[in-house]
């Protein structure tokens, strides 16, 4: 029952959020073309429930030059990197916006696991084999581990997310889940970094 309503709900959430900030969508995607520092959209291979791939969808943020050097745990958003638009997106997490479409396709919900890239998959593999239970939930646009945790720069933020989303695999509910969107939702308002 809870990963019917659960489903009902992100379909639900993820439609409204399309149409109601679609305006926004525009703007954004409007700015970023005018700026012509690159597409509008990000696209990339992430892991997803069963363990199964998809493309995630996210405005871009950054040059095409930060990975030249290899895969990086977080995305280098600064000054040498994007322009002060690119900046301010990702710093209030707007560049996330159009995972609502990977929630409304069902690749994501709206509160679970981050999801991650193959590549840092295995590297965590190599210190532990339980990320495989990580695979028994939809990747989602935010969790308890995004907002106590925050963006994962190091091995060790990694693995301590790691055992905080099974924390919640173990723990997860619909209350659990408004909680988590609710305390997302004010962060993001507030301006506060998570």
């Amino acid at each position: 029952m809870y990963e019917l309503l659960k489903r009902l709900t992100d379909v639900v959430c993820s439609t409204v959020g399309l149409v109601v900030l679609s305006p926004v969508f525009l703007l954004i995607a409007l700015l970023l073309k005018i700026q012509n520092n690159g597409p509008v959209l990000f696209r990339q291979e992430r892991i997803g429930l069963g363990g199964k791939p998809f493309t995630i969808y996210k405005f871009r943020t950054m040059s095409s030059v930060v990975e030249d050097e290899g895969p990086q745990l977080i995305a280098r958003s600064d000054e040498a990197y994007s322009t002060p638009l690119e900046c301010f997106l990702r710093s209030h997490h707007l560049d996330e916006l159009p995972q609502l479409w990977n929630v409304l396709r069902g690749d994501m919900s709206l509160v679970g696991p981050r999801p991650e890239r193959k590549y840092f998959i295995d590297k965590i593999m190599e210190h532990t084999d339980r990320y495989e239970l990580i695979y028994r939930m939809r990747p989602g646009l935010t969790s308890e581990a995004t907002l106590y945790n925050g963006y994962t720069d190091t091995m060790e933020k990694m693995l301590r997310r790691l055992e905080m989303d099974i924390s919640y695999l173990e723990r997860r509910s619909l209350w659990l889940d408004f909680k988590i969107a609710m305390k997302t939702l004010v962060c993001m308002v507030s301006g506060k970094n998570f």
